[in-house]
């Protein structure tokens, strides 16, 4: 069978349109896999939000018209001139109220959010009595929209110090005048929203407070060459780490029986691929097995996650289920890395899509990165957004001759690149354009191939290596403003950001 794309001697995105459109028009017609909703567990029953609500208390900050023009607000303007501060009367804040709890009440919806809106505030009275009442019965974060300037303020004097909450704080151009504040931008555990109608940048900073609380109450089950049973917690995300015997995940797959509702499923799957590359029927059956056994071993140990130590697992490595549990949501990890499994659970969690775990690589002269692996999800945007063509073909580095997917990436895709790491307390993500997929024999490293240009790279004195994020690092389709994402979340976790964004 002949590969998808071709090396004409250089990268260029515009080599791949053709290609690209034609992988759009197959799309198309083709529903989203079938496999993965008729999968031994259900999807929802391991996304990670599906039984951990995040509690999210909304304030907003603006006086009455009647009690600014009648001279009793709290600020030397109105009490001595009745004067509107910044932004003015014709703002009309009740209105402005009224469009942001509408989009605060969107993505609560989206990200399944338990509000609680609170009163108006405009007294300092006021201020310390929704203090005390937010340290008396604390939530798990907390959104203040603010529509008036001296009311900044009172935000820095009377509630940064005395709430230690993980806070968003909105306030839109025109509030402000001159320099934005210091202190709100730059107070650790606080994303600062300062920009007009910037619905997106809301939804990165809720999608961000919502993940990292989840985070705090999921766990992740590490298959792993250990001798026993034991448990651990992530220092900065507080997730639960079961660590099992990989002996363990061996005699659950062994105990798989290849049945006929099995053997219909795996034969399913094959069906969607646009090529079957040297893979026979009974590594497409394995495949299925292995995708069973880590279902069930997850309901077992009820872990959101899962990471394996696989590759020399021979007969039943699990290249084919993460692949497909990682396009239905269900966050796996190759190789017992348990950073890139974090990465995924922030990702399906913020971006409610799966993210392709891969090793990275660098074409040096052309100051392009490669990215390479075998668990790339199929369905890149998100469960049930449409499949990308794929090929089927062997893992690449170990007989036996098991089955992994070879996925063939839209080009001019714009994606981003992103990694957590522990260890450094780090965050890193860069944004870039998806050139296109090479083909296997001129570079090749494992089953999906995929060549990016990043943004920012000077073509001709960048050097594209230095964004190295570490191994085994996250590649999502989206824009840079959905990357940025990935810069609330290290804020509100207290994490450093480094990267294009």
């Amino acid at each position: 069978m002949c590969e998808i794309c071709h090396y004409t001697g250089g990268f260029d995105r515009r080599e791949f349109l053709k290609i690209g459109g034609a992988a759009a028009i197959l799309g198309s017609l083709w529903r989203p896999i079938d496999a993965l909703a008729q999968s031994p567990v259900s999807a929802d029953q391991h996304r990670l939000a599906a039984k951990k609500r995040t509690r999210v208390t909304v304030i907003f900050m603006y006086p009455p018209e009647d009690v600014v023009l009648g001279g009793k607000l709290e600020d030397w303007w109105s009490t001595n001139h009745q004067f509107a501060d910044w932004p003015g009367h014709q703002y009309e804040p009740e209105k402005n109220h009224e469009k942001f709890r509408r989009k605060i009440e969107e993505i609560g919806v989206k990200y399944a959010l338990d509000l609680d809106f609170r009163g108006v505030i405009y007294t300092k009275a006021q201020v310390s009595t929704f203090v005390e009442s937010i340290n008396a019965a604390p939530p798990e974060a907390l959104l203040i929209v603010n529509f008036w300037r001296t009311f900044s303020g009172w935000i820095n004097e009377l509630m940064l110090p005395k709430i230690s909450l993980p806070m968003i704080i909105y306030q839109p151009v025109g509030v402000t005048h001159q320099l934005p504040s210091g202190q709100l931008r730059n107070t650790e555990g606080v994303v600062y929203i300062h920009s007009v109608e910037n619905w997106e940048a809301l939804e990165n900073a809720l999608a961000a407070a919502n993940a990292k609380q989840i985070m705090a109450r999921s766990r992740l089950l590490r298959v792993a060459e250990v001798k026993e049973q034991f448990t651990d917690t992530e220092k900065n995300l507080g997730v639960e780490i079961v660590a099992i015997p990989a002996e363990e995940y061996n005699k659950m797959f062994d105990s798989v029986v290849a049945d006929d509702s099995l053997k219909r499923e795996a034969m399913a799957f094959k069906a969607k691929a646009t090529a079957i590359l040297d893979v026979n029927d009974h590594y497409m059956i394995e495949a299925f097995r292995a995708r069973k056994a880590i279902s069930e071993l997850m309901k077992r140990y009820d872990a959101d996650s899962i990471t394996i130590k696989c590759l020399m697992l021979k007969e039943r490595k699990p290249c084919v289920a993460f692949a497909l549990n990682n396009s239905a949501l269900i966050p796996c990890a190759c190789e017992d890395e348990t950073s890139s499994a974090f990465t995924l659970m922030i990702g399906t969690l913020m971006f409610q899509r799966g993210g392709f775990m891969h090793n990275p690589d660098f074409d040096l002269d052309r100051n392009q990165y490669y990215a390479s692996h075998c668990t790339c999800p199929i369905e890149m945007h998100g469960p049930g957004k449409g499949m990308l063509p794929f090929n089927i073909r062997p893992f690449l580095h170990q007989l036996p001759k098991t089955a992994a997917v070879d996925v063939q990436m839209t080009p001019d895709e714009k994606i981003f690149l992103t990694k957590y790491s522990p260890k450094e307390n780090l965050i890193r993500t860069y944004t870039g354009t998806i050139v296109g997929t090479p083909e296997m024999t001129v570079a090749a490293g494992c089953a999906t191939r995929c060549i990016f240009d990043i943004d920012k790279i000077d073509k001709t004195t960048g050097d594209v290596s230095s964004i190295y994020l570490g191994p085994h690092p996250i590649m999502y389709c989206g824009n840079a403003m959905e990357a940025k994402r990935m810069k609330a979340f290290a804020k509100l976790t207290r994490l450093q950001h480094i990267g294009n964004i």
